[in-house]
């Protein structure tokens, strides 16, 4: 029997889930604005938040709703890959991104999908825009599309050797990647047995969460894996296992498959695999699959040959597919009583050093105080900014510390 009221609810149901929509628009000229706003108020989609894009205004909004879509209009830009990937740690991972702008080229395409943000070519008509942004929902009811390549950049630290500092620059990089950059972060601790990670961070009452006897049996999903975390603020969280019942390898395991299933939930993992762990050799194929390593040396020799040895197992990688590289010279001593020189280093390493921390006694202090070297007036925090920096693709000019304390060196007769 024909019923119109029973037409007229499922009409309604249907306008309903198409509202349920939240989005919002980072634009960058008012057609687009204009554009956007037409579009779904026409097609009785709610409208989009609208903001002019700036970074701050992408960080204030995103982090503050549950945002399911985000459009960013890059119609202005004069590189619409470099401006997107500029801004991707500024937007959460769960949330999908499609980008307007006026670029016609395939390789735009291309890079953007391999970011996992969809890309839409202006001008458009209304049409077309709300097709599009039904299209990318409809991906994410059903799990596919870029939007499920939108992955946490992950990031290791890696000690050549024990003691090299590789603990206090990787929580002094997730500090700056959430209070500077505005990114939400996970730190890995790949030590399941001791180490320093929650003095270096500044946690209290700091314990690691035990993996008990029969975990291996249930699902680990997102909320187990939510569940294993210690949240030091709402953007930084740390991923910490001990067990007395599981080996290092069983426990390892577990560890990793937590925090790839957390690596949708954050900008970036950044894993803290010091010399001592005992994970660099055992567990290559875990960090040589990063987006980033950074390798942190000392100026001794032990160090520089463990150095050169990692170095080599990075540089078999298939440079297609090899991460990128940031190496660290970090004076745990006084530069005076160090055993090679910069020069020797870069030069032992065929390669240029990225960062010079210079040696400041006051570390310690700062630390057990729960101040941040970053932001300390120290001679270090420089470097530390810069490399945080580095992580996130920011252009930075080659006048640093290194410069200064090179420049010392070749004064003293070591040439480079």
């Amino acid at each position: 029997m024909f019923d119109l009221v029973d037409i007229l609810k499922s009409n309604q149901s249907q306008q309903d889930e198409r509202e349920k929509i939240t989005s919002v628009l980072f634009y960058q000229t008012d057609p687009c604005r204009a554009l956007v706003e037409e579009a779904f108020r026409f097609e009785g989609v709610a409208t989009p938040e609208i903001c002019k894009n700036s970074d701050m205004a992408i960080t204030d909004h995103v982090r503050q709703q549950s945002v399911e879509i985000v459009l960013v209009e890059l119609n202005s830009s004069q590189d619409v890959t470099a401006d997107a990937r500029r801004i991707s740690h500024l937007l959460p991972s769960h949330a999908s991104v499609i980008v307007i702008g006026s670029e016609d080229a395939i390789s735009t395409i291309r890079n953007l999908k391999e970011m996992g943000f969809y890309y839409l070519f202006w001008p458009i008509t209304k049409q077309e825009l709300i097709d599009f942004v039904r299209s990318v929902s409809d991906n994410r009811q059903r799990n596919r599309g870029p939007g499920q390549n939108r992955r946490a950049k992950r990031v290791s630290v890696i000690g050549a050797k024990g003691g090299v500092g590789t603990t206090l620059i990787t929580s002094e990089l997730a500090h700056q990647l959430v209070t500077d950059k505005n990114s939400s972060c996970i730190v890995v601790d790949h030590n399941y047995t001791s180490g320093n990670l929650d003095i270096m961070l500044g946690l209290k009452k700091f314990e690691k969460r035990e993996v008990q006897k029969g975990a291996f049996s249930s699902s680990l999903d997102l909320s187990v894996a939510q569940s294993l975390l210690t949240k030091y603020s709402e953007m930084l969280s740390v991923l910490s296992l001990t067990s007395k019942q599981y080996s290092f390898d069983e426990l390892n395991d577990y560890h990793n498959n937590a925090a790839d299933i957390l690596s949708s939930e954050c900008n970036f993992i950044v894993e803290d695999v010091s010399g001592s762990s005992g994970f660099t050799h055992r567990n290559q194929a875990r960090w040589l699959d990063s987006d980033c390593i950074i390798l942190v040396i000392s100026p001794t020799v032990s160090a520089l040959r463990d150095a050169g040895r990692l170095k080599m197992i990075i540089d078999k990688v298939d440079e297609a597919s090899r991460p990128r590289l940031i190496i660290v010279l970090n004076h745990c001593i006084p530069e005076k009583f160090a055993t090679v020189t910069g020069a020797d280093i870069e030069k032992f390493l065929q390669r240029p050093l990225d960062v010079v921390i210079p040696f400041t006694g006051k570390i310690g202090e700062l630390v057990l105080e729960g101040n941040r070297v970053a932001q300390a007036k120290i001679k270090a925090s420089g470097p530390t900014r810069k490399l945080a920096s580095l992580v996130i693709g920011e252009s930075i000019e080659r006048r640093s510390t290194f410069n200064f304390i090179s420049g010392l060196w070749r004064k003293k007769g070591h040439a480079e």
